[in-house]
């Protein structure tokens, strides 16, 4: 019982709240934590404390339990209490009397890209879900959160500020989604429309950090452009600059952004990241504000499943870049040659064919990578994203042009701003008000069945243009990564040449027409005309075995979108109510 011997020194710090907890960064180095919580028990029995399984923003079960041990709890000034875990992220107090538990355990915080829980010599990283339980009962009482850290450290959250290192929240559910911040960074701040931002840097790398705030500032001053209204006072922009750092997770008036450390500087890195900043921005009214009615409220230990994923992800892709748009942050060509990417990728994912959207909503949480995954299924951000599209096409050309998919969505915060739950019915009966056209039938057909999408028509009537390559190169339908003298093959499209010749993931392929491989099998392809069969010589699960592959060809290069030469009067009006800006003229 030897934590308990410094709880008398942590007293001072707890406050007045129903729940106080703190938290010790004891052994950096080791990754490790130790946590203490105060909370009260009404009554004598059974008392759970439970750890959340997942976390807000990762539609997946992460079982964030598995980095607690000498968990110990006791009354105050009391014997301690006998303990059980009974369920994997649960545990179980037989409480004698009521009064107050005290409780402590040792956490350890070493998964940054998961965006939970991350301790090192230079940070902390506290994404609450990872590190501190709750009592169900007590979810909607107001909170505590106190820090031990190291002197030189700084600590900053979204959260009601305290004190230097510790903060307070209306309720864990509110903790939860307010992570900490707490170590050697660099921070600045701006004021906007009336709010207050900050944005703190923790990391090195090739980042500027004053021309970051300068364009996170026009980036935050677009949200009028689609909401009428702020769900917050102020925001704080967490930046994390590590090796092979990546992804981002989006948070009640904050967001945390990982990116690898020198993957700032090239404009196209640059834009990725400032692409994910307006994502997570607009997650502050989608998603937090509100959200599926199935997520309110989180249920912290099952998945929560929802057909409408796709909205609260797919939809904030679809927003993310005309804000940078909007912001002068990027041409028209870069938002025109993000789109055409998304185009293609949807051309070359079988999967379409398979998998509406709602199912893939439906499915995140037990989603698959992989050739299997493009093959048979879809994804909520690239196929959520054309669905938005088309259902700003439907708005557009049902209202006259008068309402688009920034006004349903304003609609969505209005009218659930407050009590966050929205349904599918919710939306189609917005969209009904804006153009008193039922949308049931567009949503059975694209919805809840697999997308059938004519990006032709829906550019054509923006007075924009797709323009395919004219020339051609070998398409086999194999992804392969080169080892030296052989390519191992890590995708097989569905339908594809390779797919017909029966390669497989995991295939190592050694020979081409009984030669050995001494360059990229897709430049090796290329010796052979279209539609000639080559012997293909390749190790499987350590088996030498022969297949014949017929290639085919595909055009080369990327796919462009284009102004019209003469766009008419309607195409620049439907334009301008699209993206709120004039059609550039053709080059």
């Amino acid at each position: 019982m030897r934590y308990f011997a410094f709880l008398v020194l942590l007293c001072p710090l707890f406050a007045s709240a129903a729940v106080d907890y703190q938290i010790s960064i004891t052994e950096p180095d080791q990754h490790l934590a130790d946590v203490t919580i105060r909370l009260p028990a009404t009554q004598a029995g059974p008392f759970d404390l439970k750890l959340p399984a997942w976390r807000s923003g990762k539609y997946q079960i992460l079982d964030l339990a598995n980095g607690v041990r000498r968990f110990e709890a006791r009354l105050v000034d009391g014997a301690p209490l006998q303990v059980e875990k009974t369920e994997k992220s649960t545990w179980q107090l037989q409480v004698p009397t009521a009064g107050t538990i005290e409780v402590r355990y040792q956490v350890y915080a070493n998964e940054l890209n998961q965006r939970t829980r991350h301790i090192d010599d230079t940070h902390a990283y506290i994404n609450a879900s990872a590190y501190l339980m709750y009592h169900e009962a007590q979810r909607k009482e107001p909170v505590t959160v106190s820090l031990q850290v190291p002197a030189n450290w700084r600590s900053t959250s979204g959260m009601t500020r305290t004190g230097a290192h510790s903060f307070q929240a209306a309720d864990y559910d509110v903790l939860a989604d307010s992570p900490i911040e707490t170590g050697i960074h660099q921070s600045f701040s701006f004021k906007a429309d009336g709010r207050d931002y900050e944005v703190v840097f923790w990391g090195q790398g090739n980042f500027d950090t004053a021309q970051t705030v300068k364009d996170l500032q026009k980036i935050v001053m677009q949200a009028s452009s689609i909401w009428q209204g702020y769900p917050y006072q102020n925001y704080l922009f967490i930046v994390h600059a590590a090796t092979g750092a990546r992804g981002a997770t989006e948070h009640l008036n904050s967001t945390v952004i990982q990116r690898d450390r020198f993957s700032f500087r090239k404009r196209e890195h640059y834009l990725e990241f400032l692409s994910t900043a307006a994502h997570e921005l607009v997650h502050t009214w989608n998603v937090k504000a509100y959200r599926p009615a199935e997520l309110v409220p989180y249920d912290y230990l099952q998945p929560n499943y929802s057909k409408l994923l796709w909205i609260s992800e797919g939809s904030t892709s679809y927003f993310q870049n005309q804000l940078l748009l909007r912001a002068g942050l990027m041409t028209p060509q870069e938002f025109y040659t993000d789109l055409a990417k998304r185009l293609k990728r949807f051309a070359r994912t079988p999967g379409r064919e398979i998998q509406s959207v709602a199912q893939s909503s439906f499915d995140n949480w037990i989603s698959l990578g992989g050739d299997h995954a493009d093959n048979f299924s879809v994804n909520i951000y690239s196929e959520g994203y054309l669905v938005s599209w088309m259902l700003d096409n439907f708005l557009l050309s049902n209202s006259g042009l008068k309402a688009n998919y920034r006004t349903l969505h304003n609609e969505l915060y209005q009218r659930f701003g407050k009590t966050t739950a929205f349904t599918a019915a919710d939306v189609q009966q917005i969209a009904l008000d804006l153009t008193g056209k039922p949308l049931q039938e567009f949503w059975a057909a694209q919805v809840e069945s697999p997308l059938e999408l004519d990006a032709d028509a829906l550019l054509k009537a923006a007075g924009l243009q797709l323009v395919k390559p004219k020339s051609t190169e070998p398409f086999s339908g194999l992804t392969v990564q080169a080892q030296k003298d052989l390519a191992e093959v890590t995708k097989v499209e569905r339908g594809s040449p390779a797919w017909l010749a029966d390669l497989s993931v995991g295939d190592q392929i050694i020979a081409v027409n009984g030669l050995q491989l001494q360059t990229e099998l897709a430049e090796r392809l290329k010796d052979f005309p279209a539609g000639s069969a080559v012997t293909l010589t390749l190790f499987r699960d350590g088996r030498l075995l022969e297949r014949q592959l017929t290639p085919q060809t595909q055009p080369a290069g990327n796919w462009q979108i284009t102004p019209v030469a003469k766009p008419s009067r309607q195409q620049k009006a439907y334009y301008q109510a699209w993206l709120g800006m004039d059609l550039p003229a053709a080059k």
